[in-house]
């Protein structure tokens, strides 16, 4: 299962974390994966390219990372970007919990 954890202060989000894989099918035959995988890496590549947001990022096999809370501040844009991140997480996660699991942490 793919475990996205959003990270909200004030309702503000701060970042996410995604881990894990959909096993719904074979590695790079995977429809979940990949749809999770466009959407959170368009998104952060997406803040970069548009934004002046300065973030933590990780990326790797396993895992996405992407983290404003050292930085202290999220610009409207890069809020907006993730706002409709969460809005694809959520409505791809509405008949796939079995594959996807979105979850909110309120942080310091």
């Amino acid at each position: 299962m793919i475990r996205v954890t959003v990270y909200k202060k004030e309702n503000e989000i701060t970042g996410l974390r995604t881990e894990g894989h959909a096993d719904y099918a074979e590695e790079g035959s995977d429809i979940y994966c990949a749809a999770v995988s466009a959407l959170v890496i368009n998104t952060m590549n997406s803040i970069e390219r548009f934004t002046d947001d300065i973030f933590k990022e990780v990326v790797d096999e396993d895992r996405a990372v992407c983290d404003f809370r050292a930085a202290g501040t999220v610009s409207h844009d890069a809020e907006l970007l993730l706002q409709s991140l969460v809005y694809g997480l959520t409505d791809l996660s509405k008949d796939n919990e079995m594959y996807l699991s979105l979850s909110f942490e309120e942080v310091q």
